[in-house]
């Protein structure tokens, strides 16, 4: 068998605390193994929620309720102003910025000084009022690429505010229903905002529905879900993070080396734990890795080994 090998190191302990893999190439699953719960358990993949997000966003341009990736953020929450900062620069942030991480809020989750740091975030009730009052940064200024969790958790107000729906009955409507998922437990702040910035658990079946319905440009059953242009334009890389690392809007996009000195461009979902759902164009496959190693070095490896040293090879050995 072709993936028998990742059976065999989740046996020995070679691969922790990795709770389902699922393979699909063609439209057809070809590896499926849960290996804690089952078929139906919920998976908590942390920030590959800020792609479902971007997803809205899209259909939110496509159905003319958002006037399109211009559009200020703060533009959708004037009654909560005044914001800390306020002014030109704060106003100017588009949701472009937000979509690429690269606004002029001085937030960094990777630096626990950033005064932005989601971790600040959740010690507070109103995630939506932390989010609009993070400092700019000084000089005001866009940032290269910074990631910033509290900056997209603040697309839940946009999209709640210019489609007059709560975001998880929009979801549900929008995007879900079309891919036949019923089942979501989205997070919540105390204050009782919908959380794009992470949290929400889906099935992994339903995990590998979303990384197909990219793959397919949009399209389920001959119906557009997603614009095939949003699908486009958030595959394209809009930040550089590394030589091998671009971003897109809430995708990372990556170079990926694989079996015998082989590349290919993988589009990724991806979150803390070490969770990732992989759209491999070129192989036409989708992936899906969950994984319980919150917080822990290596997660992302683990999950990256997985990928590029069993399933890719698998598909074509």
């Amino acid at each position: 068998m072709a993936f028998e090998a990742i059976d065999a190191k989740i046996a020995d302990g070679s691969y922790r605390r990795i709770t389902s893999v699922l393979l699909a190439q063609h439209g057809q699953l070809v590896y499926e193994r849960f290996f804690e719960g089952d078929a139906d358990a919920l998976r908590n993949t942390r920030s590959v929620t800020k792609t479902v997000a971007s997803m809205l966003v899209g259909i939110a341009i496509e159905r003319g309720e958002l006037p399109g990736v211009d559009a200020t953020l703060l533009s959708f929450l004037e009654e909560l102003a005044p914001f800390v900062d306020d002014g030109p620069a704060k106003r100017a942030i588009t949701l472009h910025d937000v979509l690429t991480m690269s606004s002029t809020l001085d937030c960094d989750d990777d630096d626990p000084a950033s005064p932005g740091n989601e971790e600040l975030m959740y010690e507070t009730r109103d995630w939506l009022r932390f989010a609009v009052d993070i400092p700019i940064r000084q000089p005001p200024q866009r940032a290269s690429f910074s990631y910033c969790t509290a900056g997209v958790t603040a697309l839940a107000g946009v999209l709640e505010r210019a489609t007059g729906r709560p975001l998880d009955a929009y979801a549900e409507e929008h995007l879900f229903g079309p891919l036949d998922i019923d089942r979501a437990e989205w997070f919540r702040s105390p204050a009782g905002l919908v959380m794009t910035g992470g949290g929400l658990e889906l099935r992994s079946r339903d995990l590998l529905a979303l990384g197909q319905l990219y793959l397919d440009g949009g399209r389920r059953n001959g119906r557009q879900v997603v614009p095939a242009a949003w699908v486009a334009e958030s595959l394209r890389p809009h930040r550089r993070i590394d030589e091998r690392t671009d971003y897109g809007y809430l995708w990372w996009l990556r170079s990926l080396r694989f079996g015998n000195g082989l590349r290919t461009r993988a589009a990724l979902m991806q979150g803390n734990g070490g969770n990732k759902v992989a759209r491999v164009p070129e192989l036409d496959a989708v992936a899906v890795i969950t994984s319980t190693n919150y917080g822990t070095a290596g997660m992302h490896e683990q999950t990256d080994a997985i990928l590029v040293r069993d399933l890719l090879p698998g598909l074509t050995a």
